[in-house]
């Protein structure tokens, strides 16, 4: 080593350690050679954690997981891959990753991966929702029940006043759904509809707003479920709203649950409520509207029929009484989600039928009416409903780490400890059995 290349060495690390992005570098066997400040806050590990042992090791992921070991093994650069999962201290954690192979006078002598960390850009949303490829209008909606066509009045009112807004209810009921036709209802109309999923306590989210805030001006902003946000941070979401004047937002928010209730156990500021307390829409859950179920299932194979030129599809009435009978704890995004996975196998269908309900839903019924369920209940007793192995074996799998993460509150290290596996092992199961669905 030369003596310039060594009065260089502690200028590379420093300048290594601050960058804005996560560098991690690992030689031939796969062992970690370099590992940076940014990197170890991104993934919420030490020095100690990495230093000299294989990054299967450290992460416990498969290997075909590992953009660096695939780029390790083909000597071939991935660039602008989007990865999301847990770290080490337990924040979701988003980033898009380039990953290089490194040579040496031709040959390969490891892999280096740059990770620039988005999570708080992807809590930012600013276009509105287009699961339909169309905008979400308050006629749209599926408002066939009493309660329902109330909403829609309200909002419709709401549009009119054009005043800070709160929207209260249960998740999965659609309170997004409202912001955005109550953004579509407004005459004049505003220019875009932004989001802020306020559902996290992270300084970075509102820090980014507030940036952001200051080049939007006739716009709606949907600051969705600002109970989630620290007491701290609801603060200071405050003071942005109050002083972002004079430039025609519309600024709606949404909460899960009662807002005085919420108040009272001081997961809500006072003045936070106060300030969009002027206008207020109580969105039912879906068990208590089940009159609305048929027609949103017919919706949403008329879209799906829209969408992808699909033959008209009719619904088997046993189907609607099975898919009434259900309490829906996770209301319309819970209904939404299983139709997105019953779709899958339409196009070789005319009829929605009771066969084509999958089987963790059914068991989600016996357990609903309290039967005694038992493995018999997974066998399937007509050759109609007969499925391959491997697919069975993926909704059971798939209905046991949802019931698992679902018992402790949405706490994966708690559900990943009561399985008997590591955390990274745990979301790395979810996140594929997520993949395979939607493929």
């Amino acid at each position: 080593m030369d003596s310039l290349t060594t009065q260089l060495i502690p200028f590379y690390k420093f300048a290594i350690d601050q960058v804005g992005v996560g560098i991690h570098a690992i030689d031939k066997n796969g062992k970690t050679v370099l590992y940076n400040d940014q990197m170890r806050e991104i993934e919420g590990l030490t020095s100690i954690d990495v230093e000299d042992r294989s990054i299967l090791e450290v992460f416990q992921f498969e290997k075909e997981e590992s953009t660096l070991l695939h780029v390790l093994s083909t000597a071939t650069p991935i660039t602008r891959v989007k990865q999301t999962y847990w770290n080490k201290k337990g924040r979701e954690i988003t980033t898009i990753n380039d990953t290089y192979p490194i040579f040496e006078q031709g040959e390969l002598i490891g892999a280096i991966e740059f990770a620039r960390d988005i999570t708080a850009l992807e809590r930012l949303v600013y276009q509105p929702l287009r699961r339909y490829n169309e905008p979400i209008t308050l006629t749209s909606i599926t408002a066939v029940s009493e309660s329902m066509r109330l909403v829609i009045s309200k909002a419709k009112s709401a549009a009119q006043v054009r005043m800070p807004l709160l929207l209260i209810g249960e998740a999965g009921t659609g309170k997004d759904l409202i912001a955005e036709g109550i953004h579509y209802q407004l005459t004049p109309p505003n220019d875009q509809f932004i989001s802020l999923f306020c559902h996290s306590s992270d300084p970075l989210l509102v820090n980014k707003f507030r940036d952001e805030l200051k080049n939007v001006s006739n716009s709606t902003i949907f600051c969705e479920r600002i109970d989630l946000l620290s007491l701290e941070l609801q603060k200071e979401l405050l003071h942005i709203l109050q002083t972002s004047t004079g430039k025609h937002n519309l600024f709606i928010a949404s909460v899960g649950t009662d807002p005085i209730d919420l108040v009272a156990s001081r997961a809500l500021s006072r003045d936070l409520y106060y300030y969009f307390a002027s206008m207020t829409i109580t969105v039912p859950p879906l068990r208590a509207r089940k009159e609305d179920i048929a027609p949103f299932v017919s919706d949403y194979l008329r879209r799906l029929e829209d969408r992808h030129g699909q033959g008209k599809v009719e619904v088997d009435r046993k189907a609607i009484d099975l898919l009434t009978s259900y309490e829906w704890p996770g209301n319309l995004k819970e209904l939404e989600l299983l139709l997105d996975e019953i779709a899958t196998m339409l196009p070789m269908e005319s009829k929605l039928t009771e066969d084509l309900l999958p089987v963790h839903f059914r068991y989600k019924l016996a357990v609903q009416d309290k039967t005694q369920v038992t493995a018999s209940d997974f066998l399937l007793t007509s050759e109609k409903e007969l499925m391959p192995l491997d697919q069975y074996l993926r909704e059971a799998e798939s209905y046991y780490l949802q019931k698992a993460v679902e018992k402790y509150d949405g706490n994966i290290t708690k559900a990943a400890e009561a399985l008997g596996m590591s955390r990274q092992n745990l979301q790395y199961r979810l996140r594929k059995l997520r993949n395979l669905k939607q493929d």
